[in-house]
């Protein structure tokens, strides 16, 4: 059936040059975007429009298009952005005929003056269109929304031809990075660019993309962080940095992971993580109101409110807590066979709970981390799954580190930062052993880092804030794949080519 109709779209495309002078052309000037219309015109009532005609030079995509007679009414859309034009035999002449030269899909542009219908809608009253490109495919089901999710994020480009939703929660996306942006100028901080190929895949704990240079003949890999390379750049004297970038893990898929992920990374030299927990605050709080209108948004089955200041709470303490209440003995993390015991029980990772710390970080992740809709910081992170962080001068077991959690997930993590070069060799050769008996996602040893630290970094404070996710709060959306462009699926196999 489809076969059919792209047949009959491509007979009617064979007679636009014939039938058409300006059929297909290389540029179409426009006088304003249809947005920059409705925007300019939304509030002009028909008398108005009537006394004091506003000419415009429009294109778009003709989302509908009903045909009465002598008139014909159509819908341009461009950008999300939609109005509706009208076609009249009287004016047209021989040109309204040809419009059955059309289909919904096309783009076309239109020259006419606005007036408003009988019904009060903003129209274009056309006085000539020029077809523009045809849709050769029509177009799914009346534009009532693609109902193969999985589509949605293979077609993207249908997905915003169809789904205004779609639209809109990009948009707001856009709006949330300029806002991001311009918090981050307004505080002083300096955009840069560091390298996305690494000869070491350091700055987190995750396992890397890797790939491999034939010039070098040297293998890379795709960065999970851009963190040791804005540090060196805190050590050359820029004091306030940042990065919106992407980050690649090779780690699985699920609503609020994808391989492929954004990241705003910055850092502040003579700051400490208390000076981040005000600051995040301060961000959160001016970017929610830019994007949304409002400090407090609906997220999930509850709302997620913005609004300095937000809850703390001590991991040790709260991971202790939900244990508790699950009748685990607290003597039960200390020994291999009581950990044991309780991992299976409660569902825990048995890799990521083999210590007595990594045991509670591990019942933080899977009995806290799902309690925690609104805002809070989640403080005073274990000395051994922190090997960036510096450690707490009254707790030596223990990092000036804090996770933010909201909507149920993890949106940053921030530290004071470590800058003593021996401790951070010391440090890294544990993270070696690590890796030496098959820890995946420990960090490797760079030495070239240390010796950056050689030359001093200051007091810094330094942090992460995943934009995808925070892109998914802003939005109300439920999984990360419907707030990135073009998230990462499995790939179909080729069709054969004739």
């Amino acid at each position: 059936m489809e076969d059919e109709l792209v047949a009959r779209r491509l007979e009617k495309l064979e007679k636009w040059t014939s039938s058409f002078a300006d059929a297909l052309p290389e540029r179409y000037p426009v006088s304003n975007s249809i947005a920059e219309v409705r925007a300019l015109n939304d509030n002009s009532d028909g008398e108005r429009l009537a006394a004091h005609p506003v000419h415009v030079r429009i294109a778009g995509r003709m989302l509908s298009y009903r045909k009465m007679g002598k008139i014909a009414f159509a819908h341009l859309s461009e950008g999300g952005v939609k109005l509706q034009v009208l076609f009249k035999r009287q004016r047209l002449d021989e040109a309204y005929g040809l419009l059955n030269l059309l289909d919904v899909g096309d783009w076309i542009g239109v020259e006419g003056d606005l007036f408003r219908t009988r019904t009060g809608e903003l129209t274009v009253m056309v006085n000539s269109y020029t077809p523009l490109q045809k849709c050769r495919k029509p177009l799914p089901e009346k534009w009532h929304g693609l109902t193969d999710v999985e589509q949605r994020y293979r077609q993207r480009h249908l997905d915003l031809i169809i789904n205004g939703e779609s639209v809109k929660r990009f948009r707001a996306r856009f709006r949330m990075i300029k806002a991001i942006r311009a918090f981050m100028d307004g505080e002083g901080f300096e955009e840069v660019e560091t390298p996305m190929l690494h000869p070491l895949a350091g700055g987190a704990a995750a396992k890397p993309f890797a790939t491999h240079h034939n010039s070098l003949d040297c293998d890379l890999f795709l960065r999970i962080a851009p963190e040791l390379y804005l540090k060196r750049l805190v050590v050359g004297g820029l004091p306030r940095v940042y990065e919106i970038n992407r980050n690649f893990r090779n780690e699985g898929i699920d609503t609020t992971h994808n391989p492929e992920f954004t990241m705003m990374e910055c850092y502040q030299a003579y700051a400490d993580m208390e000076s981040l927990i005000s600051f995040t605050e301060r961000l959160l709080h001016n970017v929610s109101v830019a994007v949304s209108g409002k400090a407090v948004v609906s997220y999930g089955d509850g709302e997620v409110d913005f609004t300095p200041p937000y809850a703390r709470l001590d991991l040790r303490e709260s991971a202790i807590a939900a244990l508790k209440e699950r009748g685990v003995p607290e003597e039960a993390r200390f020994s291999p066979e009581g950990r044991n015991e309780w991992i299976e029980k409660l569902g825990m990772s048995p890799l990521k709970a083999a210590t007595p710390d990594r045991f509670l970080v591990e019942a933080f992740e899977t009995l806290v981390e799902p309690t925690l809709q609104a805002p809070t910081f989640v403080c005073d992170f274990p000395l051994e799954v922190s090997p960036l962080s510096r450690r707490r001068a009254d707790r030596p077991d223990t990092v000036a580190r804090f996770e933010l959690f909201a909507g149920r997930m993890e949106l940053a993590n921030a530290f004071s930062e470590l800058n003593d070069p021996d401790d951070q060799r010391s440090r890294f050769r544990e993270q070696a052993r690590l890796k030496a008996a098959e820890d995946e996602e420990a960090m490797l040893y760079d030495e070239a880092y240390c010796d950056a630290l050689e030359y001093g970094l200051p007091p810094t404070a330094g942090e992460g804030l995943g934009i995808d996710r925070l892109a998914m709060i802003l939005t109300g959306t439920s999984s990360i794949r419907d707030v990135i462009l073009f998230p990462l699926l499995k790939p179909i196999p080729p069709a054969n080519v004739k």
